[in-house]
């Protein structure tokens, strides 16, 4: 979903940013989330942002972190995303979509008055983000499309072929591992890699091992 609004440098990004922890969940620059929001905390969170920047900070909780903690710790790294739809359900809900405009890093929370966390935040480290299909050209796409076929075939799982030859390196990485159904760790490191490169390499070498312990490989391992 494209958003009205182009960041073209970090400095145009908040310092501080409303939080919305999600477990497992991966968001990345330019792909789209949809979020079904009914905690009435989460939706004051919808509440406030519309009415300013627009912009919350999806992150994880740790991954060992207790999950009925009402405050859980956080892992360091988000990523930021731009509220691009918004719609009610009748029932109290709110269906939205985030998205990714770039990742942050976590600096410190902030004594705040509303019912949902809030921190400050750095992008300095992630400027690149803001730069669409940032590179993409270093990408194997070849390796890329063989795991998919692989991980597709092992699960019986069918994939629209044309869309996914017309996708651009940086949509397909970031769909495959925004879709993908690995773990929080997993779905942290595909965050947190340094390129696209690296990120589209994790995702071949995790799926990997996901098809080796699937297939009884006893080498294998997702540690």
């Amino acid at each position: 979903m494209a958003s009205n609004v182009t960041y073209h440098r970090i400095e145009e990004l908040p310092g501080v940013l409303p939080l919305f922890p999600l477990r497992s969940a991966l968001l990345l620059p330019r792909g789209e989330m949809p979020l079904n929001i009914f905690e009435p905390r989460y939706l004051q969170l919808i509440d406030d942002v519309i009415q300013g920047r627009r912009i919350i900070g999806l992150i994880q909780p740790e991954p060992d972190a207790d999950e009925d903690d009402e405050r859980p710790a956080l892992v360091h790294v988000g990523c930021a995303g731009r509220l691009t739809a918004m719609g009610e359900t009748g029932d109290g809900r709110y269906l939205v979509t985030l998205t990714g405009v770039a990742r942050f890093r976590l600096v410190e929370e902030v004594t705040a008055v509303t019912p949902y966390r809030q921190a400050r935040v750095a992008f300095d480290d992630f400027a690149a983000d803001l730069s669409p299909g940032e590179g993409q050209d270093n990408v194997d796409r070849d390796a890329l499309l063989k795991t998919l076929k692989d991980y597709l075939s092992a699960n019986n799982l069918d994939a629209d072929w044309d869309g996914i030859r017309r996708a651009p390196n940086e949509a397909l990485v970031n769909a495959l591992a925004m879709m993908s159904p690995f773990g929080p760790r997993e779905k942290q490191a595909l965050l947190e890699a340094s390129d696209l490169k690296s990120r589209a390499e994790i995702l071949v070498a995790v799926t990997e091992m996901e098809l080796a312990r699937a297939r009884g490989d006893a080498s294998s391992s997702l540690q």
